[in-house]
């Protein structure tokens, strides 16, 4: 099954290389195109919409030689045409993205995913590029469509690390929005004082599509631990001692609610939300996204 061959290549020694990044993309995106799944789409298509009597004047290329067969009439068949559209791949770089559940980082889980969607747009031809946001730098590549884009989104995508804090959000390259676009954004909405929050709304203006893939970790929900721990934050290295035991309950009563918060947040903004879990596998998060949606931008 292609769930199977997914989980094997996805360890770090297959996921830091760009063959094997490519790989694990070209396998995903197999599974999206095959059987009921082949019209999945991440940008603009062409759809068949009807036929209607040939009339003097119109383009001979678009009779349907097959219905004058049948029929012995001309035909002209109509397509609904979606013009290409741009799609920007926003990654939150920061040092909270190292966080690992089996092996795996979130910022690995969503390297998996960006590059699955990027092979996506790759072969509906649409404009793709990359940002990789944290205090410390910021990673650009352009959106381009050009024969060499991919392999270079996936060397740029290879060399994203989780540094620093989310603290850059003020790069005005970030909100310079031409034409149709669609922005995926990968994050764990971990920050200080709102600032990611305020990026999000920032990113969104009336022409263009905003889709937030907020990661979240198996135990970050549950606190399943069966002692007293002292968890590090990542980035500002405060330490805090639980007893899982005691405080589980009101922790994930607070997880809830903050995650049904973002929620009501963005569904106000019409940012498209999803929480993905780590536990299940990026192949089934983006299939079950794409067949929800059927085509993320019309």
């Amino acid at each position: 099954m292609i769930d199977a061959r997914v989980k094997e290549l996805l360890n770090p020694s297959v996921l830091n290389t760009v063959s094997g990044l490519e790989l694990v993309a070209r396998v995903i995106v197999e599974g999206f195109m095959s059987g009921s799944n082949k019209s999945q789409s991440v940008g603009a298509g062409q759809e068949f919409s009807q036929y209607r009597n040939y009339q003097p004047g119109d383009d001979l290329r678009q009779l349907d030689w097959k219905m004058f067969a049948r029929s012995e009439r001309y035909y002209i068949k109509e397509a609904e045409i979606e013009t290409n559209i741009t799609v920007k791949f926003m990654v939150d770089a920061s040092r909270s993205m190292a966080y690992a559940e089996k092996g795996l980082s979130k910022l690995q889980h969503a390297k998996v995913m960006i590059a699955a969607l990027a092979h996506l747009a790759r072969k509906q031809s649409d404009t793709f590029g990359l940002f990789a946001v944290n205090d410390q730098h910021l990673r650009v590549l352009l959106p381009r469509f050009e024969q060499q884009q991919f392999m270079r989104f996936l060397v740029e995508l290879i060399n994203v690390q989780g540094e620093g804090r989310w603290e850059n959000s003020g790069e005005e390259q970030l909100f310079d929005h031409h034409g149709k676009e669609m922005i995926v954004f990968f994050t764990d909405m971990y920050d200080h004082a709102g600032d990611l929050l305020r990026f999000v709304a920032r990113l969104k203006t009336p022409r263009n599509e905003v889709v937030v893939f907020h990661l979240v970790g198996q135990q970050e929900q549950a606190l399943n631990y069966e002692e007293s721990l002292t968890f590090e934050d990542l980035e500002t290295k405060a330490r805090t001692k639980v007893n899982t035991q005691v405080q589980r309950k009101e922790y994930t009563a607070r997880v809830a609610e903050w995650l049904q918060q973002t929620r009501a947040w963005m569904l106000e903004k019409q940012i498209n939300y999803h929480v993905v879990n780590m536990e299940a596998g990026a192949e089934k998060v983006l299939r079950d996204f794409l067949v929800t949606r059927k085509r993320l931008v019309r």
